[in-house]
């Protein structure tokens, strides 16, 4: 589909919302799959030692799969067949488990990512999208676009445990490092929103640029970075202080933020290119040519290369984060998004 088709409206499960590009919230096109047979599976906790950055799990939207990426050969490694058009993606810390959104279908997928097969699956919601995982409990987060809250799930049983209000049509969400706060990026709002995750209560919103989407939060819990679509820009944030430390003009349309060590690494979803600034300066430092409408993207846990997932381009492609050049392209399914953390 051209872009240009896309332009108009945000459909929504045959819907129309606002006059954002569909790419903003979610595509869908494939008919949701009947529910499987739910499957119980054993919590791994979190407080096993992460593995290294050496899988990439990349949600295709159109072809209703995820494909499973060796990033060091960067050679497909599998493919899991799932349904309901998955977009957001979240891994446990202990990265033993993959949860999926299917805004279609409403569900959530649970993979188990050593086996690559999908363990359970379970509505949520009426149009789950984005999702993060607690650091060191068994909770996910999972922003409903439709019902404008935030359900903290159970992923094993599958029980929504708590539902918190956000603004309009949230998206992109992060926890902190520490598992104190959640954030949202509710996009219809024009805003974030801080969450206690011990109270449940939103405890602040900060006003961020035009229609937020995608959202990143650094290392030390201390910056969030959204990107916003309408403005063409990003907002950083002073979490503790909830206040704008800055607004960082990018490429049209960005949709996410990947940060690696000074530098920030925003996808241009209409300029096909991702842009990059000095996450001190907030000086523009270039932009790098990559496939067709760049979505999702993430940082290698060494911090050396960025992976940027293409949705027309239907492509996973590998940035040097020194060189700031494309190494390397692989192939994965028809529409990635990879709309959140996907690389174990």
């Amino acid at each position: 589909m051209a872009k240009a088709a896309r332009e108009d409206a945000t459909v929504l499960g045959g819907q129309t919302h606002g006059s954002a590009p569909i790419r903003n919230a979610f595509y869908m096109r494939v008919p949701a799959m009947a529910l499987l047979l739910a499957t119980a599976f054993t919590w791994m906790p979190a407080s096993a030692e992460p593995q290294a950055a050496n899988e990439a799990f990349v949600t295709n939207q159109e072809g209703n799969s995820v494909t499973v990426v060796d990033v060091t050969t960067m050679k497909v490694a599998g493919e899991i067949k799932l349904g309901g058009n998955p977009a957001g993606i979240a891994l446990s810390a202990d990265k033993t488990r993959a949860y999926v959104t299917a805004p279609e279908s409403k569900e959530l997928f649970v993979i188990d990512t050593a086996k690559r097969q999908v363990v359970r699956r379970f509505p949520v919601g009426r149009g789950p999208l984005g999702i993060a995982a607690h650091p060191t409990k068994p909770v996910v987060y999972v922003a409903d676009w439709y019902a404008h809250k935030l359900f903290v799930v159970d992923p094993e049983t599958g029980k929504v445990t708590a539902e918190v209000a956000t603004g309009d049509s949230p998206s992109g969400v992060a926890v902190t490092p520490d598992g104190a706060f959640v954030l949202t990026a509710d996009r219809d709002s024009n805003q974030i929103s801080i969450i206690d995750t011990a109270t449940l209560q939103r405890v602040a919103t900060v006003a961020t640029g035009d229609r937020p989407f995608g959202l990143t939060l650094d290392a030390s819990g201390t910056r969030a970075y959204t990107a916003n679509v309408r403005s063409n820009d990003v907002t950083v944030i002073d979490i503790a202080q909830r206040k704008t430390l800055a607004t960082v003009p990018v490429g049209k349309r960005p949709y996410g933020v990947a940060l690696a060590g000074s530098k920030a690494f925003v996808t241009d979803q209409y300029a096909e290119t991702v842009s990059v600034f000095d996450r001190d300066s907030f000086a523009a430092l270039g932009k790098i040519d990559v496939g067709a409408y760049p979505e999702g993207i993430e940082t290698s846990a060494d911090g050396k290369h960025v992976f940027v997932a293409c949705w027309e381009a239907n492509t996973l492609e590998q940035i040097d984060v020194s060189s700031l050049k494309v190494i390397s392209t692989v192939t994965v399914g028809d529409g990635p998004r990879a709309f959140g953390r996907f690389l174990r």
